[in-house]
């Protein structure tokens, strides 16, 4: 179960794809549990804006380099020559898999525990009140407040390999006349970018 966790779809039928799916949904609970006992006072807003920055692929994929994951990563020749050892998406996605693979071998409180000890340094000093809302949350309430409609966002192409892919993606808001295009990794960063580019042009700061 641990090879398999390790192995990257570009290396067969054998691989984490599955054990990812379930770590994610684990990880994302028990973040979601430690943060709900550790701050009771705080607004479920914050609480999803942290319980978000600590499960995002990013924060994964610091975790994974800080316990030199990627020596272990098992990648097919293609993810070799283009260094896939190096992509956050992998590494990410492999933390997730040892997260189920840790789940289904030795149950939800060794799994707990495992997770915890990933984590613990990046849970010692955290403070939601330290985590801003991302662009485009700022830019939704931004134009609420003002009682316009909320930005309208559309993919305008996709490229790239299923590996290494890239969104472009405009974003329309009735307070500027031109539209706002912007570009990511994923749908999720195009439209980031784009709500960032959006706020510039409205002279906002990101806060």
């Amino acid at each position: 179960m641990l090879e398999q966790a390790l192995t990257h779809r570009s290396l067969g039928n054998n691989n984490n794809e599955r054990l990812e799916y379930l770590g994610d949904a684990i990880l994302g609970f028990v973040i979601a549990d430690v943060i709900y006992h550790k701050f009771p006072n705080s607004a479920e807003g914050d609480l999803t804006r942290l319980r978000s920055s600590l499960v995002k692929g990013e924060k994964l994929a610091e975790i994974a380099r800080e316990i030199q994951l990627s020596n272990e990563l098992k990648l097919g020749q293609g993810e070799l020559k283009s260094g896939g050892w190096r992509r956050d998406s992998i590494l990410a996605n492999t933390i997730e898999a040892l997260i189920g693979a840790v789940y289904l071998d030795s149950g939800i409180e060794q799994c707990r525990n495992f997770i915890l000890n990933l984590y613990q340094s990046h849970l010692d000093n955290i403070d939601p009140a330290d985590i801003k809302k991302d662009s485009k949350s700022q830019l939704q309430e931004y134009l609420q407040s003002r009682k316009q409609d909320v930005p309208i966002y559309k993919v305008i192409s996709e490229s790239g390999s299923s590996h290494q892919p890239e969104f472009t993606v405009s974003c329309e808001i009735n307070l500027i006349d031109d539209i706002v295009i912007a570009k990511g990794t994923s749908k999720r960063k195009a439209e980031q970018a784009a709500a960032e580019k959006a706020m510039s042009k409205l002279n906002l700061k990101n806060k």
